[in-house]
């Protein structure tokens, strides 16, 4: 377990103000820019299981117009801070650069590549010549799953990593099972935020949160710079939630839900800590089996379980104001997040991939 030395404090934190800077400068002008463009939300018609999603419509009615893909100026943060990086090592400013091939290469580019799949969903959701907005889920979830596929080729064959590690118990190898495992994290976490991405601040504060705590459990698993990684995305969310926060001016889209969701799924696997994704990121489980259930309840029950799935539109068709769902759903963020990061540096195992 590395000690921490204050120079590596001001890395991550400097690395992560820098994103928090450039991303807040750039989201004034970019908001002006779709705006300008119409390039605003559009409330969606059809319901999960069919039919029109009058509900959704009654409660998120008048949010259509509000500009989306703030997504892209975060992927643009990081990129542009990943370069500064890269820039202050080769003048010899800084030892290591973000760019790194052993820590970083594959969840930057998982950043890059599911942003790019978001940004043509964001796109065509903003189109107003059809009824169904955006990619259908069927070429959504086939993308992540190539996507996915190919980062677990990368992990299986190139790196021969096989090992699973359950906090206090010890390291297991699941042999081919693990190439399975990272394509259901990444495919499954990825549509986990994308689910819960649907009130003002809501799935900015908990991966705010969920990256703080991989940022400390890669930092005392030995990835240091991949560390840094998780603190500059975090940087840029927090530049993004200064301009979502209700009443948003902004949203994320699935340009932002989709990549960092994607990239939180390869970080877990990259710090060995896929067992505790699961509670650090217990809202993003939640909102996912709320409508599993409710499609489930629907088809063999033939009536609703909740009101509508995800489950925080339940709660605001109950009368929760959407503060108050938020801040909510960001305590119990918090209370799991420190619960993972507490097992997961107390049930330390051989670490991360490295």
């Amino acid at each position: 377990m590395p000690h921490l030395h204050i120079l590596n404090l001001v890395t991550i934190f400097g690395y992560a103000a820098l994103s928090f800077v450039i991303a807040y400068l750039a989201f004034p002008p970019f908001i002006r820019f779709v705006t300008n463009y119409k390039l605003t939300q559009k409330i969606r018609e059809d319901g999960l299981s069919g039919g029109v999603a009058k509900l959704f419509k009654k409660l998120h009615g008048h949010k259509a117009g509000t500009p989306t893909m703030g997504g892209v100026v975060i992927v643009i943060a990081i990129t542009l801070t990943i370069i500064i990086s890269r820039l202050l090592a080769y003048f010899g400013v800084v030892d290591n650069s973000i760019l790194n091939r052993g820590e970083t290469y594959l969840p930057i580019i998982t950043l890059m590549s599911v942003g790019f799949l978001g940004l043509v969903d964001d796109y065509l959701n903003i189109q107003e010549n059809t009824r169904q907005k955006g990619l259908s889920a069927r070429v959504k979830l086939w993308s992540l799953i190539i996507f996915s596929l190919l980062g677990a080729a990368w992990f299986s064959f190139k790196l021969g990593w096989s090992l699973i590690h359950i906090p206090g118990v010890g390291d297991f190898d699941i042999g081919l099972w693990y190439a399975p495992l990272f394509m259901f994290i990444v495919v499954g976490t990825s549509n986990a935020v994308n689910f819960t991405d649907g009130l003002d601040g809501l799935a900015g504060g908990l991966l705010a949160i969920a990256y703080c705590v991989f940022a400390v459990i890669a930092y005392f698993y030995g990835l240091p710079i991949l560390s840094v990684f998780c603190s500059v995305i975090v940087g840029s969310i927090l530049a993004f939630l200064w301009f979502n926060v209700p009443p948003a001016k902004i949203y994320m889209g699935d340009t932002g839900a989709l990549a960092l969701g994607a990239t939180l799924g390869v970080i877990a696997m990259l710090t060995n800590a896929v067992i505790i994704l699961a509670i650090i990121g217990a809202v993003f489980v939640i909102e996912t089996l709320s409508i599993i259930l409710q499609l489930f309840w629907k088809k063999y029950f033939k009536r609703k379980l909740f009101l509508i799935a995800p489950i925080h539109h339940h709660f605001e068709a109950k009368g929760w104001s959407e503060t108050q769902i938020v801040m909510r759903f960001w305590i119990i963020g918090m209370a799991f997040g420190t619960i993972g990061l507490i097992i997961g540096l107390l049930g330390m195992g051989t670490g991360g991939i490295l």
